[in-house]
């Protein structure tokens, strides 16, 4: 199947969003979040990575309007733009998705998605961008794109929070939208090359998104501006996950997370905080 290089600049609109409190809950407890700021309707916040909740149907649609095949897609990387500070943790909301670029990485394709998510009134919440990997889609003699960013320093992290995920952690995220059966089905994951089925990337974004809060923010979740990563290992249900996080300046900060074993699952991550 041939990428459809012509759907670059494409815009297209997923079905409408409705959540509530609940939903809002049900996403925390994906993520590994019990605090009752998080999965309590008396006061509660939203955390910024549930912003990949709304839209994640940009992902999927993007895969079928360029053309290519599913099981040979890769999510690499994500990234969340908050752009109104707190998230309501009740609405309605539309999302607009647009194909920005197509990069030619040799063995694959590196598609470039954008997602930008809107309350009823017209008022922009967030922006999602993502970055999907087609294998065997590449050598098609289009722009390499931008390499490696936000490369850790040469120094101890300022920053090092243990995260532990349940050993049913897939079962619960994927309630939230994600029923990829690579998450659930042990026969599905031995298909692609896993011996279980692993975590979704987006509950690891999750996770570390908690662990930013907790060592930069005082877990207050309005305080993450921008937040990105790239998935490049897999994390098995009831792994710890280790984040590490520099401080580059008062009001970024560069990210590596790892399991516990050593594995490095979240790289060319950084975030922008508030002060």
């Amino acid at each position: 199947m041939a990428i459809n290089l012509d759907k670059v600049g494409v815009e297209f609109t997923i079905p409408p969003f409705d959540y509530g409190p609940q939903t809002v809950e049900l996403y925390h407890l994906g993520i590994g979040a019990t605090e009752l700021q998080f999965t309590y309707e008396k006061e509660l916040k939203v955390i910024p990575s549930f912003a990949v909740v709304p839209a994640f149907m940009v992902l999927v649609e993007s895969v079928g309007l360029v053309g290519i095949n599913p099981m040979m897609v890769v999510h690499g990387e994500q990234r969340i733009k908050i752009l109104q500070r707190p998230i309501p943790w009740t609405g309605k909301t539309i999302t607009t998705g647009k194909v920005v670029q197509i990069y030619d990485k040799g063995k694959g394709a590196l598609i470039v998605v954008e997602g930008v998510t809107h309350d009823e009134g017209g008022n922009q919440l967030f922006r999602n961008i993502y970055r999907l990997f087609a294998r065997g889609e590449g050598g098609f003699g289009g722009e390499r794109g931008p390499g490696p960013k936000n490369e850790p320093p040469n120094r101890r992290p300022d920053h090092m929070v243990e995260l532990s995920t349940w050993p049913h952690q897939h079962l619960i995220y994927r309630l939230s939208g994600d029923i990829n059966p690579l998450h659930v089905d042990p026969e599905f994951a031995k298909l692609v090359g896993y011996n279980r089925p692993i975590l979704h990337g987006l509950c690891t974004f999750g996770f570390v998104c908690r662990a930013i809060m907790q060592a930069c923010c005082d877990n207050d979740p309005t305080r993450i501006l921008d937040y990105e990563a790239r998935f490049s290992r897999e994390v098995y249900p009831g792994e710890a996950i280790i984040t590490e996080i520099w401080e580059e300046t008062d009001q970024r900060v560069v990210i590596q997370a790892k399991t516990g074993d050593g594995r490095v699952v979240i790289t060319n991550a950084a975030a922008t905080l508030s002060r």
